[in-house]
């Protein structure tokens, strides 16, 4: 058995898992509508390419990347481009942002795809290739496009790939219902990324509150060399940062990255998407869903296309909107409630928590800090969050970047133990945006001041040039003239010579007659 460590702090929330678990993964059907939004990845938005009225079939290119670090969008089924206008997407500011409106036909009309089920004919940047053109993105966190992930320096060698199948956080199940339905699929995935990155070893991290899943795994598994390791349930496990303590027992420096201590993390769900797209010819359309919480008379898994709304998504999990009091992407923890249920599913879209009041009470008005030390003892990235909450309301940024806020995974163990109720999480996410805000308003700064400086630079030159060269021609006039009068004489030169011959004439009438001579 492989032995695994302890991270700082962590805390161990009600669970609330069984009650999606119930029953298989189930598609979810094709909604009348899809919203699909442009930005749906860490990085640039994707760049819409079709047109209002066109059909699109299921798996085609509908948005194409439209930089390094962004992806392209496929259409999740056969329809009718309705529209291309800003919607409500999902996020903690409720803000809108552009997005592909699709008519669906009900036909779910496949258009040719691309698969490689021999993929170790490919080259290792080949699949990296067909991974981006396939919309692959992290679907456990922020939705990092994969390719970009796998695209290390070369001189970076991966010693351990972390396969991460933890999730920690209460109520989903998504990832729990994949390892129990789909542990081929998860398998070879982790062989193909290992193929490309060619580590020493690949781990799949599972909490030991997953026996069904850890079972399905370690059998699908054998005879790889990958090893299947149940790590101790306890929030947050699945932290990136934190699983990798919990493997190797080393620690990613602070605003470092697990390549630089020779580790790659990659989701679970992830893995799977890597597994369709190579071995099936499928671009990501789709995602496994947790669908959950008390104001559900069915809750489950579902398999949900790309853009499905909300609303169509809890009508199949039997919604009872009088009992339900928010609506939450993600879980408890580290969700943020939607304004309406028209927002779509996106591929960061992992849980829908549809609580009751009394399930999931609204926090009580916050106190002032007590100064007690219980979030210093739970936080797992090892910070001081009530030094972070006094800079935070102080817009201190330099204070905060220097307290390592960057370092913070926004996973609420802090606000959980909070005995004050203060919300402390949104603290740190909205000095973060401030701070990259800022950033980014001095990087603008930076740049037009260049410019300024640049445009006046070229203009004293200019000038100076002008200057100069008006100078050569003057001094060249001079020489010029001075050399003509050097080379010049009375005698060759018509003006002088008929002054003097008009002098000469003048003269010469001007002479008196010799007297005559006397007998």
């Amino acid at each position: 058995m492989r032995t695994v460590f302890r991270f700082h702090g962590g805390i161990h929330p009600s669970e609330n898992k069984q009650q999606s678990l119930q029953t298989p993964i189930e598609f979810a059907g094709i909604p009348p509508e899809l919203v699909i939004p442009l930005s749906q990845h860490v990085g640039a938005p994707a760049s819409s390419v079709v047109a209002i009225g066109e059909r699109v079939l299921k798996g085609q290119m509908i948005a194409e990347s439209t930089g390094y670090i962004s992806l392209p969008l496929h259409a999740p089924t056969s329809g009718t481009i309705t529209a291309i206008e800003d919607r409500t997407i999902p996020h903690p500011s409720g803000y809108k942002a552009p997005c592909l409106i699709i008519a669906t036909d009900g036909e779910d009309e496949w258009q040719t795809t691309r698969c490689e089920p021999n993929y170790q004919d490919l080259t290792p940047a080949e699949l990296v290739q067909l991974l981006r053109d396939a919309g692959v993105a992290g679907m456990g966190g922020a939705g990092f496009p994969t390719a970009v992930k796998l695209s290390i320096n070369p001189d970076v060698h991966i010693e351990t790939l972390v396969i991460n199948g933890t999730e920690c956080e209460p109520y989903i199940t998504a990832d729990d219902a994949l390892m129990r339905e789909r542990g081929a699929q998860i398998i070879e995935g982790a062989r193909i990324l290992s193929y490309i990155i060619n580590p020493a070893r690949t781990l799949i991290g599972v909490e030991d509150n997953k026996p069904e899943g850890i079972a399905s795994l370690r059998y699908a598994a054998r005879d790889t060399g990958i090893d299947i390791v149940a790590v101790p349930t306890r929030y947050p496990s699945g932290g990136e940062k934190q699983l990798i303590e919990i493997l190797t027992n080393k620690q990613v420096p602070s605003g470092g990255l697990p390549a630089d201590i020779g580790v790659m993390c990659q989701n679970l769900g992830t893995t799977v998407a890597i597994h369709d797209a190579v071995i099936k010819g499928r671009p990501l359309i789709s995602r496994i869903t947790t669908v959950t919480g008390r104001s559900l008379d069915q809750p489950q898994n579902f398999e949900v296309l790309l853009g499905t709304p909300l609303r169509f998504l809890l009508s199949r999990a039997g919604y009872q909107g009088s009992t339900n009091n928010k609506l939450i992407i993600g879980g408890p923890m580290m969700g943020f409630t939607v304004p309406n249920a028209d927002v779509p599913v996106v591929k960061t879209c992992n849980c829908l928590l549809a609580p009751t009041e009394n399930e999931l009470p609204s926090p009580p008005p916050a106190k002032a800090c007590i100064r007690c030390g219980q979030c210093a003892e739970v936080c797992p990235a090892s910070l001081l969050p009530q030094q972070l909450f006094w800079f935070a309301q102080g817009n201190e940024h330099e204070k905060l970047e220097r307290h390592n806020l960057f370092d913070c995974i926004e996973c609420g163990s802090c606000s959980w133990v909070c005995p004050s109720h203060i919300p402390l999480v949104q603290y740190y996410r909205a000095a973060k945006a401030d701070i990259v805000l800022h950033r980014e308003n001095h990087l603008k700064s930076e740049h037009a001041r260049g410019r300024f400086e640049f445009r006046q630079a070229r203009i004293a030159r200019e000038v100076h040039e002008k200057q100069t060269r008006r100078e050569a021609r003057r001094q060249a006039a001079l020489a010029h003239n001075n050399d003509s009068g050097s080379i010049t004489s009375p005698s060759t030169d018509p003006v002088q010579a008929a002054i003097a011959r008009a002098k000469a004439r003048k003269a010469g009438q001007q002479k008196p007659r010799s007297e005559p001579e006397s007998s």
